[in-house]
């Protein structure tokens, strides 16, 4: 027996130590490999070039510091950001050097409004009498609403457009905390508020369905349209292909439809620009990737010295603290200062969040109106989602522009406290003991059920948390009370309804929000916050926590998992203001 444990242990402690050396030697392969990518580039801006947009992968909203191994590991120095993208259409439609544009379409990952987004920049970009080509093997939906824009859309000989319309998928937990023997205790205010039906239910509520239903309705129907414009179809035509599941029918097909203009190899495609530059078929073709072209025409947008607007990114769940998304001791700080700085003389929040914390979007929206007593213009742009705690940020700002497929409002709050007592006594076989000098003195317990007395007083002090965010979104709106609780609930609403019920002031994006904050100030100038290094290798230089390792003790074995889905409830602040986690596609 002691033979057999201190072979385990020793095993054990080898394990460990060669974990180390093997993370040891990665890093710094990953420091040499970084040192060598920053050390410059080779691209060349002449004036025959191509902006070749490649749409590829998950694309981040803006490039994010590296601060764990993890973000090393999972580091692509080629992957384009939206930020990037839309600076660079914005750039390039005047550029003389930049003739055209190449969309190669790979199959990206992006909300509904970023695309939105990409949409309209490349119509406007083609306003500059440019050409602009695409070209993919096989179309994803939000990949072909890009580039359906395009003057030329090619596909190959044997690939499709998967065009089948929108669905939103609510994943539902309930069954599986039964089986484990977690409880998701709730309080909410709001019969819209359907971001804690996952962890209560096995299906979608009726007030959720009709809900998701009118927004996904609303959100096809803006697609549609675009889609049918940009082809010189109908609507009506557009629905077609995605009811006969037209990506199984053979090119020719989606040719016949209007799908696409040509049947082609890429090789093809590529001859078809050589004749648009006028170059010979031997001379190569100067692409110039959107990173790259973002390096040579953004290389002093950090430094800006004069007079400027501020765009400050606010992307991710609402968190008190810690690393990753909105964290709420980070952002108000950073708010405070730009009201400071005399060189900023007005405010972009960029907001992409469903929402999170009530306590740090409370922090929050405090420290922006404290922005607005200084007298400088304050404007949000959504992107694909500002709900919840994520318009409890924005609702202050003296204007709020969206695209028509943003997810908004979703004004509702609740809280949620695991109960694992079953999972612990019942599963591990773990029991705990307590003294408490007051009859409440362990709560919120994670390991033990609400009292009836606990479940009352928690009540109250959501519902006083509602009546606050009421009238935050209220006296932001400029409307009453009553009012905003009619179109409140919880209730989640697209960008065309919103605008209608006065939650959103203008249709548009990031770019239309500058061009209006321009035009409010008068200057022209604007800079990028929060400011970290763009720098690889300063970002692992200076970041503390890049060593950063996660174990999961091996005796916990097939309960790994449930692990994880406790920390991820344990880890959401108590008193929420979040919508539900949904996957559109």
């Amino acid at each position: 027996m002691m033979k057999r444990f201190l072979t385990a242990m020793l095993g054990s402690i080898a394990g460990f130590w060669i974990s180390l050396i093997i993370l040891g030697v990665t890093f710094i392969v990953f420091i040499i490999v970084a040192a060598a990518s920053g050390s410059g580039t080779s691209v060349s801006l002449d004036n025959n070039s191509v902006l070749h947009l490649k749409l590829s992968g998950d694309i981040q909203e803006r490039e994010k510091p590296i601060k764990t191994i993890y973000d090393l590991q999972s580091y692509n120095e080629d992957a384009v950001t939206y930020n990037d993208i839309l600076f660079a259409l914005e750039e390039a439609k005047n550029d003389d050097n930049i003739k055209g544009i190449f969309i190669e379409c790979i199959g990206s990952t992006l909300g509904v409004a970023s695309y939105h987004e990409i949409h309209d920049a490349i119509n406007d970009f083609k306003k500059s009498g440019k050409w602009v080509y695409a070209y993919g093997d096989n179309y994803t939906l939000g990949d072909y609403y890009i580039a359906s824009v395009s003057d030329s859309l090619f596909l190959n000989p044997v690939g499709n457009a998967q065009i089948m319309g929108l669905s939103a998928t609510t994943i539902f937990y309930k069954g599986l905390m039964d089986k484990i023997g977690i409880e998701a205790q709730i309080i909410k205010v709001g019969t819209y508020k359907s971001a804690v039906e996952p962890f209560i239910l096995t299906e979608m509520s009726d007030a959720s369905r009709e809900q998701q239903e009118k927004y996904i309705g609303n959100i096809w129907s803006e697609i549609s349209s675009q889609i049918a414009k940009s082809r010189n179809v109908s609507v009506e035509d557009v629905n077609m292909w995605a009811d006969s599941l037209v990506f199984t029918t053979s090119g020719e097909k989606h040719i016949e439809y209007k799908i696409a203009d040509k049947l082609s190899y890429r090789h093809e495609v590529e001859d078809m620009m050589h004749k648009s530059l006028g170059l010979d078929s031997s001379e190569k073709i100067n692409y110039v990737g959107v990173r790259d072209y973002c390096s040579i025409k953004r290389s002093v947008i950090d430094d800006v010295a004069n007079d400027h607007i501020a765009i400050l990114y606010a992307t991710g769940d609402i968190v008190d603290s810690g690393d990753g998304g909105i964290v709420g001791t980070e952002i108000v700080p950073q708010i405070i200062d730009l009201a400071k700085d005399e060189k900023v003389k007005g405010l972009i929040l960029r907001v992409n969040s469903g929402g999170g914390s009530a306590f740090a979007s409370e922090q929050i929206w405090e420290a922006l109106e404290q922005f607005k007593k200084t007298g400088k213009p304050f404007y949000v742009s959504m992107g694909d989602f500002a709900a919840s705690g994520g318009y409890y940020i924005s609702c202050g700002a003296d204007k709020i522009f969206a695209k028509q497929t943003t997810l908004t409002g979703s004004i509702g709050i609740f809280a949620i406290i695991p109960n694992a007592k079953d999972f612990l006594n019942n599963k591990l076989g773990i029991y705990t003991g307590e003294v408490s000098s007051n009859a409440h003195g362990n709560f919120p317990s994670f390991i033990s059920p609400m009292t009836d007395s606990q479940k009352e007083n928690l009540q109250k002090y959501v519902e006083r948390g509602y009546e606050i965010f009421v009238k935050r979104c209220a006296d932001g709106r400029k409307m009453s009370v009553d009012d905003i609780k009619k179109i409140a609930e919880g209730r989640v609403w697209d960008g065309i309804s919103a605008k209608e019920i006065g939650l959103i002031d203008e249709f548009g994006g990031l770019q239309e929000a500058i061009a209006q904050m321009k035009k409010e100030t008068g200057l022209s100038d604007i800079k990028e916050y929060p400011i970290y290094s763009m720098s690889i290798f300063n970002q692992i230089l200076e970041s503390g926590q890049l060593s950063e390792v996660k174990i999961l003790p091996a005796e916990v074995g097939e309960f790994k998992e449930y692990f994880h889905l406790i920390n991820r409830i344990k880890r959401m602040s108590t008193i929420q203001c979040k919508m539900e986690d949904i996957i559109i596609k």
